[in-house]
């Protein structure tokens, strides 16, 4: 079915280096996905309508409602932390 070959043509497109032991690896588990297709194939459909989504289901949803607000000043007297008038909140890049 696949070669190693395969293998590191595939690694290549997706640009990730693969040590051999990772790529003997990799093989083993794209031979047993594969293999499992076959077997998928096996499976009679005739007779299954085919779908385009995962059910019929339609999307709940409810209109926006406008409400009350809390006022500015409530909500930075109720936050932990403000610096110059603003939020502060633990970085979440360092």
């Amino acid at each position: 079915m696949l070669s190693e070959k395969d293998v590191t043509h595939l690694a290549e497109l997706a640009r990730i280096a693969l040590t051999p032991a990772e790529r003997k690896s990799l093989l083993k588990d794209l031979e047993k996905i594969l293999a499992y297709f076959e077997e998928l194939k096996a499976v009679d459909t005739e007779g299954v309508a085919p779908i385009a989504g995962g059910s019929h289901g339609t999307n709940a949803v409810r209109e926006d409602e406008g409400g009350t607000a809390l006022p500015a000043e409530a909500a930075r007297a109720a936050f932990p932390e403000t610096q110059s008038g603003f939020l502060k909140i633990p970085p979440v890049f360092e």
